[in-house]
């Protein structure tokens, strides 16, 4: 996306037969629409050749949408469906012609072929058709994901209950994955069923969709009969004309034929356009989406579930985690087995107001997904892989600004130099040190005589380096951390070749002026950053018992202090938990080989151990990357440390909801709000007790993530290095405070 006036080209291609009525035939469409609301120009290629147009034909006629038929246009031979090797040929080859801004899969197989094509990194691939627990989850299927997300820019995941698996089993995952749950749109004219019961008639039962063993839809077909025994009378519309070939029950297909052609109270429609689909499913009482248990751990939403309620038709469903979340755990219609079925649909024929209740829950939770907030969540997401570009950049000499980056150690700059390659306005070369004190000379002299501006990640000697071949005129900016500051190369840094050093928090901006005695003006503040996108995301139940720490080690972190924490608020209320997210501090050789090291953390798991009062109240998980999965379950993130430059993890916790509870290190207070600061692990447990008794939590977490994002979201570090880089930084960034 080269400005403001250019719309971003997608192009869209799923691993589905878009002449059948299904889930992902129904993805397809709702994808399509979104891209295009979202202000894309959409490119869709079809799978496979047109025999019906009842799915093709509405997309042909929305604006900024073009439809590619590869067997039409004879870019295959003969009238099979495309297979995916096929498939990300036949991609590349259209991409050529003129290459799209992102590129929109679905199918795991097709994007692992494309992992390993041209349209490498241009991927926003949804991810559904994946194991679906971590025992399911093979070595071979670790590296065909870890792949597929190095080449996707973006991971789409239906579910928060997707995206947090994906993030714990694939840690590549982490940081790409963002949730694009289905999309339900009503047709033009199709008004929603009106509130009430069958008054004198056959109740309606209605199920859309393909037509497989494990989606019950042989069992359904006896729900009239059944039904009629119990005094009920009912009908079962069924509508769908793809009837699954089971290799494990050969005989299915012709049994579900013959039920549905000739079973007591069925009605058949076979298959229809969506739009036909859903005025049928709108006339009728009850939507059916029970299933075999073997699902119930499913970690996709059906569809076919929020269609039903946007038409006001409650569903009959297995109960499960994810389906209480969406209804509630008292809603009426959930099921386990066929008597289940009976009783739930007996009940409704016997008790109208149970009728009323579910679909007004169906409805509520099927506002949640229209065409609208998923163009709003596509937009957001666009937003961020495509900035606009900036009239100051692009006015160094008419061109885009080069843009070196150069450190032996990136972690803490990654989403920053993902930002920055982003901009359509800055070219971006990395000059990546092997160690500290190693690099490529001819490569570190390339980029000098190649940029307009280098970074140096840490002031270490790669700084030494660059502030001694800077090539005159060119800009040089050096981030220091608190490592750097106590070692011997600040003070063999030429501070004259240094345009600005940059200090992630205010305190350390002071120190490093008060130790280095360099000019005030070359050492600004620009804070650390917090991807609160990413970290916003729904609590789990109980959240408000849990506090959090991430890293514990070296000693100074002083997980004791956490432990005093914990331990004064279990004497009263033993639902409050410790959760410690972190290496464990004999997993660091350069920690474990120090006496007074090992004596701290003896003593500590000693402790840990011997307490009545703590056993069963510390939690010790992985480390990993998941953070903002893990974060679901934190109530509270506790900062303890004897000092920190910046600590992230009460930020990253506060962006997730938590509330963050700090003990006075030096300069917490330039970083983090007084309210959040306690003098001692006993001041830090009774506000947290009272937060809890007191209904505070709701409140003090609204405002936590409230300043974080004023202060440290990505967003806003991002464009205050933008300011920085294109010359037109004026004022050194603060935290918000209130």
């Amino acid at each position: 996306m080269k400005g403001t006036t250019v719309r971003p080209r997608a192009l869209v291609y799923g691993d589905v037969d878009l002449n059948m009525i299904d889930g992902s035939a129904i993805w397809a469409q709702g994808m399509v629409q979104a891209l295009a609301r979202a202000g894309c120009e959409v490119t869709l290629v079809l799978k496979a050749a047109v025999r019906t147009g009842r799915l093709v034909d509405p997309l042909r006629a929305l604006p900024g949408v073009t439809v590619r038929s590869p067997h039409a246009e004879r870019l295959v031979d003969g009238s099979r469906a495309m297979a995916p090797k096929r498939a990300a040929a036949v991609l590349a080859r259209i991409d050529a012609e003129a290459p799209h801004d992102l590129v929109v899969v679905r199918g795991r197989d097709l994007a692992a072929k494309l992992a390993a094509g041209p349209l490498s990194g241009r991927l926003w691939t949804y991810l559904t058709d994946v194991p679906q627990s971590a025992t399911e989850l093979t070595t071979a299927d670790r590296a065909d994901l870890r792949r597929i997300a190095d080449a996707s820019r973006i991971l789409l995941c239906q579910t928060e209950e997707l995206r947090g698996f994906l993030e714990g089993a694939v840690p590549a995952t982490a940081g790409k994955s963002v949730p694009f749950p289905p999309v339900v749109v009503l047709p033009d004219g199709l008004e929603p069923r009106a509130p009430g019961t069958p008054d004198g008639r056959a109740l309606r039962l209605v199920y859309t969709g393909k037509f497989a063993p494990r989606w019950n839809t042989y069992e359904m077909t006896s729900l009239p009969r059944q039904l009629a025994v119990r005094g009920v009378d009912a009908e079962l519309h069924m509508v769908g004309d793809k009837i699954h070939d089971d290799p494990a029950d050969p005989a299915f297909a012709t049994r579900m034929r013959t039920a549905l052609e000739s079973g007591e109270g069925v009605i058949w429609h076979g298959g229809h356009a969506r739009a036909e689909a859903m005025r049928l499913t709108a006339a009728c009482d009850i939507g059916l989406s029970w299933r075999h248990p073997d699902m119930d751990a499913s970690l996709e939403l059906s569809t076919k579930v929020l269609e039903c309620g946007a038409l006001g038709v409650p569903v009959v469903l297995n109960r499960t985690p994810m389906h209480e979340r969406l209804l509630g755990a008292d809603y009426p219609l959930f099921a386990a087995t066929e008597d289940d079925v009976l009783d739930a649909l007996t009940l409704i024929g016997k008790n109208p107001d149970v009728l009323t209740l579910a679909a007004d829950r169906c409805r509520s939770a099927a506002a949640d997904f229209t065409l609208d907030a998923a163009a709003d969540r596509l937009r957001a997401y666009l937003t961020r892989a495509f900035p606009e570009p900036s009239e100051q950049v692009l006015a160094v000499r008419g061109r885009r600004l080069r843009v070196g980056v150069a450190g032996h150690d990136l972690k803490f700059f990654t989403r920053l130099l993902d930002y920055l390659r982003s901009r359509s306005d800055m070219e971006i070369r990395v000059d990546h040190w092997p160690a500290l004190k190693a690099h490529d000379e001819q490569r570190s002299q390339d980029l000098v005589d190649w940029a307009d501006v280098v970074i140096c990640e840490w002031c270490g000697p790669n700084a030494l380096w660059y502030a001694e071949h800077k090539r005159p005129g060119q800009r040089l900016v050096v981030r220091l951390h608190r490592f750097e500051l106590y070692a011997p190369w600040p003070k063999q840094l030429d501070i004259d070749a240094v345009d600005q050093v940059i200090c992630v928090s205010p305190h350390y901006t002071d120190l490093t002026r008060e130790i280095t005695g360099w000019p005030a003006g070359k050492v600004v503040t620009i804070p650390n950053w917090v991807d609160d996108a990413q970290l916003d995301r729904p609590k789990l139940p109980g959240a408000e018992h849990h506090l959090g720490m991430i890293g514990i080690a070296p000693s100074r972190k002083r997980l004791d202090l956490g432990l005093d924490v914990v331990e004064e608020l279990r004497r009263d209320d033993p639902r409050f938990t410790l959760f410690v997210k972190s290496k464990l501090p004999w997993e660091y050789w350069w920690i474990w080989q120090k006496d007074d090291e090992r004596a701290h953390y003896e003593k500590v798991f000693r402790r840990i151990r011997r307490s009545k009062v703590l056993s069963g109240g510390v939690v010790f998980d992985s480390y990993g990357r998941d953070v903002a999965s893990w974060l679901r379950r934190i109530g509270f993130v506790l900062s303890t440390s004897d000092d920190e430059s910046f600590h992230l993890a009460p930020a990253e916790g506060m962006a997730s909801g938590a509330v963050p509870a700090l003990l006075p290190w030096p300069g917490a207070e330039t970083i983090y709000d007084d309210r959040w600061i306690h003098e001692t692990p006993q001041a830090m447990a009774a506000s947290i007790s009272a937060t809890v008794s007191e209904n505070r939590w709701e409140t003090d977490r609204t405002l936590a993530r409230t300043q974080v994002r004023n202060a440290y979201a990505l967003d806003e570090v991002c464009r205050q290095w933008t300011d920085l880089l294109s010359g037109h930084s004026q004022t050194t960034p603060s935290p918000s405070r209130s």
